[in-house]
C-alpha cells in the first residue's frame, strides 16, 4: 500500500523526560523497544540514492518489511517537513528477497540499526530511535499535527530536521573522520 509519509526528526537529549512528556500529552506506547536492522539496496551507480529514493528490507523484531520510498511530484526540498511516497508490505523471508534483488542487479548499499520504541496519540506517531550515533525521535503525521507537537513538546523549531539516517550518518562521519561504512552497533561501539 502506498501513502505519503510526512515526518520530521529531532535529537533527544533526555529520553526519560521525552517519554514522560509524551505520556502527559496523551501518547501511548504501541510498540515497546524493539531492535531494527535495515538494509538498503541500490544499483552499482547509486541511482536510487541520487534520486533520493530507497529500496529497503527491514527486520523489525521478528517481522520482515519491504519498503520503497521516493519523492512526490512537486516536492519542496527546502520545506520544513519531509514528504515521501512510501510503499511497504510485510514479507515472509527478507533474506530470500535480498537474494532476488541481488540477482536483479541491485546490491546491498547501506546498513543501519536502531532500537525503536513507538508511541501514538489519536492522530500521529512519535518514534524514539536509539542509534549508534545518538538518540533521535521522529514525529509522523499531518504537517499541522507535526507543527503542533513541536510546539507542545517545547522544541526549538530550528532543531527539527528532515534528514534521513543515511544523511545523518554522512554528517557524523564527516565530523568525526570515521571511515566506517555502516551505521551499526558493531561498527560504532557505544560512546
Amino acid at each position: 500500500m502506498s501513502n505519503v509519509e510526512i515526518e520530521v526528526k529531532f535529537r533527544v537529549e533526555d529520553g526519560e523526560a521525552l517519554k514522560e512528556k509524551l505520556s502527559q500529552l496523551g501518547f501511548r506506547c504501541v510498540t515497546p523497544r524493539t531492535f531494527e536492522r535495515n538494509l538498503l539496496y541500490d544499483t552499482p551507480d547509486r541511482r536510487l540514492r541520487n534520486e533520493q529514493a530507497i529500496l529497503r528490507i527491514r527486520k523489525y523484531g521478528d517481522r520482515w518489511v519491504l519498503t520503497h520510498k521516493c519523492l512526490p511530484p512537486g516536492n519542496d526540498p527546502q520545506g520544513r517537513h519531509k514528504h515521501r511516497i512510501e510503499t511497504e508490505t510485510e514479507v515472509a523471508d527478507g533474506e530470500a528477497l535480498g537474494t532476488v534483488f541481488t540477482l536483479l542487479g541491485y546490491q546491498p548499499a547501506f546498513t543501519y540499526e536502531k532500537w525503536r520504541t513507538e508511541y501514538a496519540d489519536a492522530t500521529g506517531h512519535c518514534v524514539l530511535d536509539e542509534t549508534p550515533i545518538g538518540f533521535f525521535a521522529e514525529l509522523e503525521g499531518s504537517e499541522e499535527w507535526i507543527d503542533t507537537m513541536v510546539s507542545r513538546l517545547g522544541l526549538d523549531p530550528s532543531a527539527v530536521m528532515t534528514l534521513s539516517y543515511g544523511r545523518l550518518f554522512d554528517q557524523w562521519r564527516e565530523s568525526t573522520g570515521s571511515r566506517v561504512s555502516d551505521l551499526t552497533f558493531d561498527a560504532i561501539p557505544s560512546r
